[in-house]
């Protein structure tokens, strides 16, 4: 047998229950916009100038440009369709950009916890530091916010193999770590059940526009493909589309431009479509398919 994480077991999509989303919808979407800061001079994060010693302002700089300038026009887009966001947030933001934090509070959308700083990975750290960072960073968004978050995604992308157990016992409900169905997914952790929500791993703009250099029309035309097809197989299935974009990425006006097809084609299916957060797609699954008994890897090495 291969080595298994032992989280959860394998279930082909086309042997599961029927459901709806509210108002009998099929399709539930969300947005992932990750706001993000970084230490000056660090080599982590993308790598804008790859080869350049640090500091390096070109790389700081391209990712700063989205807290100043890009998180604000797409915070304009979402208010011009009147669409939700899920807010991927660095809690060091807290203190960088206090003010674009603060127009996500007064729209409503909610936040995600996204980790210190995308400039540390806690893959690799001992536990008691990991511990220490998501009681930090649960603690700052609790204060700042009036509550905790309910959902988490690694800085990076890049979760340990203990951090589902140490996020259940912090209370946490979801996670966003593993892009694996296009329905949630009960786990198992030794803090209890905790549920896989939907993430995107292909239509995201870092590994299709960074990593594999796409462009802005390309990065458009993906996830209005992405939609249509998924539109199609919600009638067999109820599905969750989840979209990630970045301030610094997105926010550049030439790919803000592109990604003003996105919001048109999904405007046009407004009758299909419950717009969502991640947070809220989560306690709609959860509410109808509460996590079955047994859901713990208590005394078990996790």
């Amino acid at each position: 047998m291969l080595p298994s994480h032992d989280r959860f077991a394998y279930s082909p999509i086309t042997a599961r229950p029927d459901f709806s989303w509210p108002d009998g919808k099929r399709l539930a979407v969300y947005v992932a916009l990750c706001v993000e800061h970084f230490s000056y001079g660090s080599g982590l994060g993308l790598a804008y100038s790859p080869g350049l010693s640090h500091p390096n302002s070109y790389n700081w700089g391209w990712r700063e440009y989205g807290n100043r300038v890009g998180g604000w026009r797409l915070i304009e887009l979402f208010e011009e369709y009147g669409l939700p966001l899920t807010v991927l947030l660095n809690s060091a933001c807290y203190d960088h950009c206090p003010d674009l934090v603060a127009a996500h509070r007064r729209r409503g959308d909610e936040i995600v916890a996204h980790g210190r700083t995308n400039s540390e990975h806690q893959n690799g750290m001992d536990e008691a530091s990991e511990r220490a960072i998501i009681a930090e960073v649960t603690a700052r968004i609790r204060e700042a916010e009036g509550a905790p978050p309910a959902g988490w995604m690694s800085p990076g992308a890049h979760p340990s193999a203990r951090i589902e157990d140490l996020l259940a016992q912090a209370g946490y409900g979801y996670t966003l770590d593993w892009p694996i169905d296009d329905q949630p997914v009960w786990m198992k952790t030794a803090g209890g059940p905790l549920l896989a929500m939907p993430y995107p791993h292909e239509v995201n703009d870092v590994p299709m526009v960074v990593l594999h250099d796409g462009t802005a029309n390309a990065f458009a035309d993906m996830a209005i493909d992405n939609l249509e097809e998924m539109l199609a197989q919600s009638e067999r299935q109820p599905l969750v589309y989840g979209i990630t974009i970045h301030t610094f990425i997105v926010g550049q006006p030439f790919r803000l431009r592109q990604f003003r097809r996105v919001m048109e084609a999904l405007a046009r299916h407004r009758d299909r479509i419950w717009f969502t957060t991640a947070g809220a797609c989560a306690q709609h699954y959860a509410s109808l398919f509460p996590a079955p008994g047994g859901l713990s890897t208590q005394g078990t090495q996790s």
